[in-house]
């Protein structure tokens, strides 16, 4: 598949005056159309990561290609036209007086004519199910509706990447499950390609791939469901696991071993009464 997005032994620091890297010979292929997670604990470097990708810090080594054009202060302009990213905390993202005009805002900074910017508008608002709301003053929603705004914002502006920079993390259990949702329907349906920065382990498990970081490196590249069976592993570095891993590793501390391909909860259920019923 084609890649939009290739770094090549990325290398970066925050202080010079600090030996250690805080990116450490990054090597990351991501092809487009593709979600992917990256996971790690607090201080990991995977937000560091997505900045250096939207162009935001500026390397110490390596190199980044978007779309098949080298990341540089050159080509930085016209490769933002083609990132979007969302961030933690929604209520840092508004400017507009109601809901469409902030989410026309971006929109008119590229000078986007009038009619045309409705229309995207006018979209991108029907895509996060927030048409209804338009009038409203930001201030007036909830965490989720807020979050959804801020998503319609980028989404106006067409990029082929977006980028959720830990953008589930304030908000409660029902907004939470609204924007993965939201994310799934973005990859799946928009055809974005999506980047994932999160500590929800359960939004993770619904990517095509994981990665994880640790102390500034790749450690692990997989498939979700080939990723939780390392659980263990996991845990020591500070990390969660889905429920069901959970619950895998608390029988096999008990002598019952689950089969791999059993990943979630009713599929481990079915196999632990058909045991039952065998014995």
């Amino acid at each position: 598949m084609n890649g939009i997005i290739d770094i090549k032994d990325l290398c970066f620091r925050y202080s010079q005056e600090n030996e250690k890297l805080d990116l450490s010979h990054i090597d990351l292929h991501v092809n487009e159309g593709e979600w992917l997670a990256i996971i790690g604990h607090n201080g990991s470097g995977k937000s560091t990561l997505a900045k250096a990708i939207d162009g935001l810090i500026e390397p110490e080594a390596g190199e980044i290609f978007i779309d098949g054009e080298k990341l540089t202060d050159k080509s930085l302009w016209n490769i933002r036209k083609k990132i979007g990213m969302v961030f933690q905390n929604p209520d840092n993202q508004f400017v507009g007086a109601d809901v469409e005009g902030d989410v026309a805002f971006g929109l008119e900074n590229q000078g986007i004519e009038r009619e045309e910017m409705h229309a995207r508008v006018k979209k991108a608002l029907e895509v996060v199910d927030m048409q209804n709301f338009a009038k409203h003053e930001p201030v007036r929603l909830s965490g989720g509706q807020k979050q959804r705004v801020a998503i319609a914002g980028v989404l106006a502006l067409r990029p082929k990447i977006v980028i959720f920079d830990e953008s589930t993390s304030m908000l409660d259990p029902e907004g939470r499950l609204q924007i993965i949702s939201l994310i799934r329907q973005m990859n799946q349906t928009e055809g974005f390609t999506v980047i994932s920065i999160t500590h929800d382990i359960d939004e993770a498990s619904l990517a095509d791939r994981v990665i994880v970081i640790d102390d500034g490196q790749i450690i692990d590249d997989s498939l979700p469901e080939k990723l939780f069976q390392k659980g263990e592993q996991l845990i020591d570095i500070g990390l969660d696991v889905p429920y069901p891993q959970r619950l895998k590793l608390e029988l096999k501390k008990r002598g019952i071993q689950i089969p791999a391909e059993y990943m979630d909860e009713e599929s481990m259920v079915n196999w632990l009464c058909r045991s039952i019923l065998k014995n």
